[in-house]
């Protein structure tokens, strides 16, 4: 934690430094990011700041030039290496030749594959394309035409059980699976963690993105840059915010902040997944307008876009519409007008011109026929043109003149991880801290509750005389304990892994941290409040109630009932990766949790458990800790008073607490038994929940 400090600190101090200049903005505009044309170890513009000098090139890895005189052994062959790797893909040529993509047929259910003589559903059919730097490539089309599948097919992202077959190449090289590695994506869904601020979410990604030999202070200083080449300075302090719960930024600085999520690392290829949606047109436009900047920096810009307005249509280099997973046109705006007025469909004057040729490609429900045979001879009449031609002769042109580097096994011995083990987790932990300081509410409501049952329970059950009257209410307060402090804290973690899963595949997959490291920072971040308030409501029922006043013995419910409520977290959070959604994780956890709670000793005798069912009684934590409080309780009760030997209802009275026990079929030789097999409980709910965890973050 010392270490993380000494990291804000810094970031601080960068942030002070970034203030000052913009002071001087009039008089000596902020250093830009370097000339792609430049050279990669040029010299950046002067800075008043004693920090290092921003990074030439910063990007999936990449280093700084300067980092040659640090390290040694592989550590420094692999820096230099990924440096020369990046070096050479400084501006990026992606072409893309006859690509196919299929569904496979789907299964009968029960493990039985395809129906006989189904065949794949094609959904791109010999898709070819290219996009130089500086270019901004935008790919229409209506829905279902294929312009998302042929992103996650460039990008090599989300593909899933998807069949793909054609060449997809870099600088004329084939690039395999390297291409997370050389590009950044840019998602339709905006996903973050809205409780943070916008730059503490981009000093996050910093820290984890960036490779792991560059200076904390530099990576601080990008981070300033970003902020201040995006457009995010005014709203750099202010909350992200979630929907419907957090007031945040607006959703163009959120559209802004996904993007400078991405660039933070200057990849030389970006891919965006219609980065207007949801944003009106001003917003839209000015979405636009930052890749058109981003563009003229020679990086290699494609994304897909639905409905752009005429003004943002007019802003892109060069278009490419799909309809039906074919390509009927991939050239510039203007050439757009005088192919498509060739074949007869001229765009109407004030009219948008994007919607008039998507449009002109969609397939209308009822007219399907038509609709499908004017498609087709578009599509035919383009693969004969001009423009296609040029685009094969291109593409025939890079493959043949390709030098350097292969991609498809450039990154095979690099880690997908920029940032090391431990930096990983005091990253990540520090967020989770952060997340759960800045979340109030929640905090609130669990104090509340826990406060005001336990308040409720001591006026109940207050100050209870031991007499054979109230046995039963000391054994029913004790088991009511246990089931308050599992329902409770188990509920409030169920929502956790659901709710945030889609965040978490996504940077996982991103390549920012582990998987331990996410589920062991959720664990240590969640800890102090599943030891204190459990702590806090024991405080409030035990002397209420009246129970055994030994010191020790009181230190000894409380470790209990804390144990007892970490192991119904460790529970939850099992059901909570297990589930694909909230709304399943809270419809299976009481038929789950209610079986092990009818084992617990107080609704059915534990010695008259049917054999059948004895291996729920060994999962039950109601079981092994309602037999440690009790014996806790009634262990060192030597009398309990009697009115009569019978107390009028056929109830035999108890004469000490070892009768009570007895009646219970609880052993006090079964105490650490109890208290070792509540510790395995617990590690073992916590590890199956990983395991769970771990195999859902495989998913693709």
């Amino acid at each position: 934690m010392s270490t993380l400090l000494v990291e804000l600190v810094a970031m601080k101090r960068v942030a002070k430094q970034r203030a000052s200049d913009d002071e001087q903005e009039h008089a000596l505009p902020p250093s830009p990011l370097p000339s792609p044309h430049s050279s990669p170890h040029s010299s950046p513009p002067p800075s008043s700041s004693p920090s290092p000098p921003p990074p030439s090139n910063l990007g999936p890895g990449n280093g700084y030039s300067t980092v040659g005189s640090g390290g040694s052994g592989p550590f420094r062959k692999a820096a230099q290496r990924s440096i020369s790797i990046h070096e050479q893909v400084q501006a990026i040529t992606l072409t893309w030749h006859e690509v196919n993509v299929f569904v496979p047929p789907p299964g009968r259910g029960c493990c039985r594959g395809p129906a006989p003589g189904a065949q794949p559903k094609q959904i791109l059919n010999k898709v070819t394309g290219m996009v130089k730097p500086g270019q901004l490539l935008a790919v229409m089309g209506a829905s279902g035409a294929g312009k998302t599948t042929l992103l996650n097919v460039l990008n090599g992202r989300n593909q899933a059980s998807l069949i793909v077959d054609g060449e997809i190449r870099v600088n004329g090289k084939r690039v395999g699976r390297s291409m997370p590695a050389l590009s950044g994506y840019v998602q339709q869904d905006d996903l973050f963690v809205g409780t943070l601020k916008v730059r503490e979410h981009l000093v996050f990604q910093a820290l984890l993105r960036m490779d792991k030999w560059i200076p904390l202070e530099a990576r601080m200083r990008r981070v300033e840059e970003v902020i201040h080449e995006l457009g995010l300075t005014k709203c750099a302090e202010t909350v992200i915010g979630t929907p419907g719960r957090i007031k945040g930024i607006s959703g163009g600085e959120m559209k802004r902040l996904a993007f400078a999520s991405e660039v933070l690392t200057d990849p030389p290829l970006l891919f965006c997944d219609e980065p207007t949606s949801g944003l009106d047109s001003f917003m839209a436009q000015t979405v636009v307008q930052t890749m058109k900047t981003l563009a003229s920096k020679n990086k290699t810009i494609l994304c897909t876009i639905h409905q752009p307005s005429s003004e943002v249509y007019a802003m892109f280099d060069r278009i490419c519409f799909m309809a039906e997973g074919r390509v009927s046109f991939l050239g510039s705006t203007t050439d757009a007008f005088h192919f498509f007025g060739g074949m007869g469909f001229d765009c109407p004057n004030q009219y948008n011109p994007a919607d008039y040729f998507v449009h002109t490609l969609a397939i209308v429900p009822g007219n399907e026929h038509e609709c499908k045979e004017r498609v087709k001879m578009v599509c035919d009449t383009y693969d004969k043109s001009a423009h296609q031609e040029a685009v094969d002769e291109e593409i025939k042109f890079q493959s043949q003149t390709a030098k350097g580097i292969e991609f498809e096994d450039a990154f095979d011995d690099i880690s997908p991880y920029k940032a090391s083990w431990a930096r990983q987790f005091r990253t990540v932990l520090w967020r989770s801290l952060l997340s759960i300081r800045r979340d109030p509410l929640a905090l609130r409501i669990r104090v509340f509750q826990t406060i005001f049952i336990a308040l409720m329970l001591g006026l109940i059950y207050l100050q209870v005389e031991v007499t054979e009257k109230t046995v039963m209410n000391v054994n029913g307060v004790c088991f009511l304990l246990l089931t308050n402090m599992t329902f409770s804290n188990m509920f409030s973690v169920i929502n956790t892994f659901p709710s945030e899963l889609p965040i978490f595949r996504r940077e996982h997959h991103n390549g920012m941290y582990r998987v331990d490291v996410y589920y062991l920072c959720k664990t240590v971040a969640e800890l102090p409040g599943f030891v204190m308030l459990p702590f806090v409501f024991i405080s409030i029922v035990y002397w209420m109630v009246g129970l055994n006043s030994a010191p020790e013995t009181f230190l000894i419910c409380a470790g209990v009932i804390i144990l007892v409520a970490n192991v119904a977290v460790s529970f939850g959070s099992f059901i909570s990766c297990v589930s694909p959604s909230v709304t399943v994780a809270l419809s299976i956890a009481p038929p789950l949790l209610i079986p092990l709670m009818l084992f617990g000793g107080f609704f059915l005798n534990s010695g008259t458990v049917p054999v059948y069912f004895i291996w729920l009684q060994y999962l039950s934590w109601f079981s092994y800790a309602n037999e440690v409080i009790l014996v806790n309780q009634w262990g060192d009760v030597d009398h309990i008073d009697c009115d009569s030997p019978a107390n009028g209802t056929g109830t035999p009275c108890f004469p000490n607490g070892d009768a009570v026990l007895n009646m219970l079929d609880f052993s006090k030789e079964d105490f650490g038994f109890d208290l070792a097999m509540l510790g395995t409980l617990l590690v073992g709910w916590r590890m199956l929940a990983f395991i769970a965890l771990y195999l859902r973050a495989r998913k693709k």
